[in-house]
């Protein structure tokens, strides 16, 4: 998707939700002069960061948005104008992304991934989070920062999401992340408990979780067998966003700028053109329709 395509669809949005009337200034600040850039163009800027493949935001504003998009945001500030404009669009951007929602097809894929704000070493100096971030504990050790649990369909599109403190178990949010959802829905070992299946499952939703090893062995249909195998999607997914989309690094000054980073991150994510999938044919789904 081109920038211009891109600032249609939010530039869109942000008319629709200007007219209602319970958002008389969305994204506007009630004191001080009005900014050069408008929301939809401070929106779109942010977003295409995270489809730019630059590691640093500074670093893609200054080397390319004012060398070479000046004549598609012909009224550009300067960086530390841009960046005080940032928290503006924390609701405008949270509203687009839940906009830019899929459906349950019947197959889901959940998982947590740990957003670190700061190296270990200076979790006892960190001070931009402070009662906010918690440290947490994954499969690749300690870290200090949130964890951002997502849900994806079987044609990788994001239909839920939740961030949550760092020590905040897995299977805390689920049952918020699961109110839309039907079928079945495939998570790791960590979300594995009886009362969390038995709630899912009174509610239509299968849970397909692994078991662990001093668990006697239960007998599962074949289909769920070949789902599990297929976890590894949301797992692309989430690397995606880390080392793609940039929503994860330790340079935040700002709790505000910290969301609007990461809700930036997933809307780029539902643009991308090619996601990680099943590639399921209707056929396919229909005979999941039948076993379900």
């Amino acid at each position: 998707m081109s920038i211009l395509e891109l600032f249609c669809d939010v530039d869109d949005f942000c008319q629709a939700f200007a007219q209602q009337p319970q958002w008389p200034q969305l994204g506007r600040g009630k004191r001080g002069p009005q900014p050069g850039l408008s929301l939809s163009e401070v929106m779109t800027i942010m977003i295409h960061f995270h489809q730019s493949h630059y590691r640093t935001f500074k670093a893609y504003y200054t080397e390319h948005v004012l060398k070479h998009r000046r004549s598609e945001f012909p009224k550009l500030v300067s960086y530390s104008r841009f960046v005080d404009l940032i928290p503006t669009t924390v609701v405008p951007m949270c509203l687009y992304l839940h906009s830019r929602l899929a459906l349950c097809t019947g197959i889901g894929f959940m998982d947590a991934t740990p957003i670190p704000v700061c190296h270990n070493r200076r979790i006892g100096r960190h001070k931009v989070f402070t009662g906010l971030a918690q440290r947490g504990k994954t499969s690749m050790g300690w870290f200090y920062g949130f964890k951002l649990h997502l849900v994806v369909n079987d044609q990788g599109e994001l239909v839920a999401y939740c961030l949550t403190p760092g020590n905040v178990d897995d299977r805390q949010p689920v049952p918020q992340l699961a109110k839309s959802l039907w079928g079945k829905v495939v998570a790791d070992g960590g979300y594995l408990s009886q009362s969390l299946f038995e709630q899912l499952f009174a509610q239509g939703l299968h849970l397909i979780t692994p078991i662990r090893k001093n668990m006697a062995n239960r007998l599962m249909p074949m289909w769920d067998k070949l789902l599990a195998r297929k976890r590894c999607i949301i797992e692309t997914i989430n690397d995606q966003l880390k080392n793609i989309s940039q929503i994860a690094h330790t340079r935040h000054r700002s709790a505000t700028n910290f969301l609007v980073n990461m809700m930036a991150g997933l809307l780029a994510y539902t643009f991308q053109p090619k996601k990680p999938s099943l590639n399921l044919v209707q056929a396919d789904l229909g005979q999941l329709s039948a076993i379900i």
